[in-house]
């Protein structure tokens, strides 16, 4: 794991060594913070808890975490240095799975910055604090598997605007596939596929961390999910690595 954490270094460090890092967290505390007491009803709920803030994660992520992911192979493929990255004595899963770790630390960083939303729901209240970790934990696994899928995309082209559309469209198929309106319309069409786009949702996978239930098969699942992708981004950098 040595070469695997060293890589995950140079990546982080490579955030933060641009403006990137700091708009992405600044975007993210704004929108997160002002829309779980607009649009989440925060205060109207009359609840201490941080529910209005977890409905909203899957959503800010699905446009976020595409923008931190669009250059993590694009841009090494258009400067020509992912060859470079390749012959140091790095295994070239050792390169995906470092800069997959880099990615999901910054993402668990920006995460955890958010800490004032629940100091100002233990102020107002007495919460569930379990389920409330059990939330973040939730937050955590949907970003890394937003991450894999980003990473995979961005593997497959030099442009990172085009690796920025693939990853937001994909990551949308995954998160709206449980959402109430595409079930009801299967139910009514294809109801075999029904069951299996709820199955595959990775909102409705993370609905159970919210509710404070951490279930073994939505671990699995998300496990699965960050496997395959990070699978297929190493399959994309090694078929197209001397493009």
């Amino acid at each position: 794991m040595g070469a695997t954490l060293a890589v995950a270094r140079r990546e982080l460090a490579g955030y933060f060594a641009t403006p990137v890092a700091y708009v992405f967290i600044v975007i993210f505390l704004v929108l997160s913070g002002a829309l779980t007491f607009t649009a989440g009803g925060f205060f109207a709920r009359n609840q201490a808890d941080l529910q209005p803030f977890f409905n909203l994660v899957p959503w800010l992520f699905l446009f976020l975490v595409p923008a931190i992911t669009m250059r993590l192979w694009a841009e090494e493929r258009r400067l020509g240095t992912i060859e470079l990255l390749l012959t140091l004595p790095v295994a070239q899963w050792q390169a995906v799975l470092g800069k997959f770790l880099a990615a999901w630390a910054f993402c668990a960083i920006a995460l955890a910055l958010t800490f004032p939303l629940w100091i100002t729901v233990n102020v107002l209240g007495e919460p569930d604090n379990g389920v409330i970790l059990s939330g973040y934990a939730g937050c955590l696994l949907v970003a890394g598997a937003y991450l894999a899928v980003g990473a995979a995309l961005s593997a497959l082209t030099k442009n990172q605007v085009i690796a920025f559309v693939l990853a937001v469209a994909v990551c949308f198929v995954f998160a709206a596939a449980g959402t109430q309106v595409v079930t009801e319309f299967l139910s009514r069409r294809l109801p075999a596929l029904a069951e299996v786009a709820r199955q595959l949702s990775v909102t409705e996978r993370f609905g159970g961390f919210q509710r404070g239930v951490i279930a073994l098969r939505d671990i699995v699942f998300f496990a699965s999910f960050i496997g395959f992708w990070l699978f297929a981004n190493a399959v994309a950098v090694d078929h197209r690595k001397a493009d």
